[in-house]
């Protein structure tokens, strides 16, 4: 049985040039790695210039249950501590590392059973590898998988849809490592306390359910018979991908207005994420390593690729990563529907980069904004069945209320209205600059709150 959701779109899907490809392990001489690569509290350096530091080491951290430590992904030297441009296109402190030729010790944790260690230790282990979700959000791996008091969970979704066009690491990822995808599934099953999961597939990867399948079967000694872990096979429809989407696809749920994936008793991950807990756990790895699609027309040779967390695309040798620099039009850190055009190929890969897409002029839309012309596609196509068209109005208008009553902040960022509106309308930008703006409201009413709650004495 195929699953699947209303509306949303049928793209192109641009993976022959890296599907099915083998992943290749490139080496840098120089990393730079942003010191926030989470959603939550800033962390602060631990280290300084000048210092020594060994792949594995924490070199960024801060206390409070919003945070996650960042480590060296190569042994060598610091040489900078300075703001660097990130994939989202602002300038963060980064930690700059020049490799030691021929050096390569390793600072990982010793091995942790998850099966017979207390919760409260596989959530510090999951923590202290500085685990995130990889998918795209960066939310901390050891939150989410500890819902809040009065809070249930009854199943887990692996999320290897990996329905953006261009990327294909996790594909890559189920291909060559269904052990530890199952593995990860199977120990923060036990750490919750679920007794389900379910592994989210896009058909167009069905080949997949064999090999996945077969995993899981070999792991049965490790698996209690009281889990379930089975397999869920949807349309090939974007956004597929997203949390809501697959929720609903394969359980008939849905996340309530302003709720999170918990608030329909779910935990969603994506498969890389259970990846590198089940490293964290049987190797005391963190998560150093990104794996990632390089492709798009621009690129001469589009391939998966394992590099280390800060590694730069543009310092890899001609042989593993060619640029036709002459016919690219634009970069993208992420996938071409929800990723961040960036100026230049020179910026740090993060822990949550699935792809970076290097884009020919035949491949963008260069077409200038026109008038809405209220054809409605934005609504009949919208995912979260949301009001595009009104949305935009409402922010246009500088009335909040409206937008926020129209599902703002509901809005998943999908991209679905900004490609099918025949005008053009760049409506996803305006929403995510409407979200910033609203939060910016709320903050100085808080202030203004406080203010007035607490007086200055004078």
């Amino acid at each position: 049985m195929v699953h699947g959701f209303k509306r949303g779109l049928k793209l192109s899907p641009h993976k022959h040039a890296t599907e099915g490809s083998p992943r290749e392990t490139a080496s840098v001489s120089q990393v730079v790695i942003p010191i926030n690569q989470h959603f939550g509290a800033p962390n602060k350096p631990l280290v300084n210039p000048g210092d020594k530091v060994i792949r594995g080491q924490v070199i960024a951290d801060a206390s409070g249950p919003m945070t996650c430590p960042v480590h060296a992904s190569i042994t060598g030297v610091v040489t900078k501590i300075e703001p660097r441009t990130q994939t989202n296109n602002t300038n963060g402190l980064c930690i700059i590392i020049e490799a030691e030729p021929g050096e390569s010790a390793e600072s990982f944790m010793p091995p942790l059973d998850p099966f017979n260690c207390t919760k409260e230790e596989a959530l510090a282990r999951i923590r202290d590898a500085g685990i995130i979700g990889m998918g795209g959000a960066g939310f901390p791996a050891n939150v989410k998988y500890n819902p809040p008091p009065g809070k249930t969970v009854d199943v887990i979704i692996a999320n290897g849809a990996e329905c953006e066009p261009y990327l294909t690491t996790d594909e890559a990822s189920m291909t060559e490592k269904p052990q530890l995808l199952v593995a990860g599934l199977t120990m923060m099953m036990k750490i919750t306390g679920v007794k389900r999961a379910v592994i989210g597939l896009e058909d167009n990867k069905a080949s997949l359910v064999t090999i996945l399948e077969q995993e899981i079967r070999l792991n049965k000694h490790a698996i209690s018979e009281e889990l379930d872990i089975t397999i869920g096979l949807c349309q090939t429809r974007y956004p597929q991908g997203g949390e809501k989407m697959l929720i609903k696809a394969l359980t008939g749920r849905e996340v309530p207005s302003g709720g999170l994936p918990m608030d329909a008793h779910c935990i969603v991950s994506n498969v890389g994420t259970l990846i590198a807990i089940a490293e964290a756990f049987t190797l005391g790895k963190p998560l150093i390593d990104r794996d990632l699609t390089v492709s798009g027309g621009a690129c001469k040779t589009p391939k998966n690729l394992r590099l280390p967390i800060g590694a730069m695309i543009t310092d890899l040798p001609p042989e593993c990563m060619a640029i036709d620099y002459d016919r690219l039009r634009k970069i993208i850190f992420g996938g071409p529907m929800m990723g961040n055009a960036a100026a230049t190929a020179a910026i740090p890969i993060q822990k949550n980069t699935s792809g970076i897409v290097l884009m020919t002029r035949q491949e963008t839309r260069t077409d200038a904004e026109n008038t809405c012309i209220r054809c409605g596609r934005c609504l009949r196509n919208c995912p979260c069945c949301l009001s595009p068209v009104i949305m935009n109005n409402a922010l246009e208008s500088q009335d909040m209320d409206e937008a926020v009553q129209a599902g703002l902040m509901d809005c998943i960022e999908c991209g679905s209205c900004s490609y099918i509106c025949p005008a053009r309308i760049k409506l996803v930008q305006r929403f995510r600059v409407g979200k910033l703006r609203l939060r910016e409201i709320k903050a100085k009413a808080q202030q203004q709150a406080q203010a007035e709650k607490n007086p200055e004495r004078k």
